[in-house]
């Protein structure tokens, strides 16, 4: 299967949107993932992002989506990739991924649930983007986007949250971000994100010493990182959606997305 012909077969994320209910969780990267006991929760749906399918795997649960939009995570961790393929559910793989992943594992994709994970102002091979204060300026007009808007500054302009990821997603450098995106579009009323510690100095939970791959979240926190969990919080969580961090040490404040601890998330689920 060539890249050009898996990204023709990928699936359509419109025939999802809104099938799901209830709770979901998201399990990221931080080190606060290791200890998280996964299999308490085995009976809910779960998203894996990257190489946190070390840790479902490990707990024997086949993640009901894997996501991944890196496409050094291709070239850095392939294994891991090849076995979210094998483990998962569905896959949602941005093109770039797609394009570098069938370029060492021609057929790793086939006979797989593949649906197409693009961001927001990516228009078919053929079109052309709009500027970021462009389609800025057109996503205020959209009930499916929120997005921030500046004419004198670019940033703003890239800080947003999608509902419909028909229309892409908005990237906040950081995937925890694009999950919670889809878990919204997917239709899920809670969604719980384990291992969302957002701190570069304590690295990934599954690498060690020199095998770590730099990260840039202290680059990205303050400009893009913060600022669209803040445009989330204040635009899109409500008594039909909400966001809960289960990393009680995370960087990002419970004034943004509330923090749970153990007992307090199972007197949640248990009141529900």
């Amino acid at each position: 299967m060539t890249s050009v012909e898996a990204l023709i077969a990928a699936k359509s994320f419109a025939e999802l949107r809104g099938t799901c209910r209830g709770d979901l969780f998201i399990i990221a990267s931080g080190p606060s993932a290791k200890a998280f006991p996964l299999q308490r929760y085995a009976h809910l749906p779960m998203l894996a992002l990257n190489g946190s399918i070390c840790a479902l795997s490990e707990a024997g649960i086949a993640p009901f989506f894997y996501l991944c939009d890196d496409s050094s995570f291709v070239r850095n961790r392939l294994p891991l990739l090849l076995r979210a393929i094998e483990q998962a559910q569905n896959l949602a793989l941005g093109p770039r991924v797609i394009d570098s992943l069938l370029g060492y594992e021609p057929q790793a994709l086939s006979g797989r649930s593949v649906y197409r994970f693009e961001r927001v102002n990516r228009p078919p091979v053929d079109g052309k983007a709009l500027s970021d204060r462009q389609f800025a300026r057109l996503a205020r007009q959209d009930p499916d986007l929120e997005c921030g808007f500046s004419w004198f500054r670019q940033k703003p302009n890239r800080i947003g949250f999608s509902r419909n990821l028909e229309k892409g997603y908005f990237s906040s450098r950081t995937i925890p971000y694009a999950g919670i995106q889809l878990a919204y579009h997917l239709g899920f009323s809670r969604v719980f994100v384990v291992g969302m510690d957002l701190d570069s100095s304590l690295g990934r939970f599954y690498e060690q010493g020199g095998e770590a791959v730099r990260s840039r979240l202290d680059g990205d926190y303050e400009d893009y990182i913060l600022p669209c969990f803040e445009l989330m919080a204040e635009r899109v969580v409500n008594p039909n959606f909400q966001v809960y961090n289960l990393s009680p040490n995370s960087r990002l404040p419970s004034s943004v997305i509330p923090k749970l601890e153990l007992d307090q998330l199972d007197a949640l689920l248990c009141s529900s």
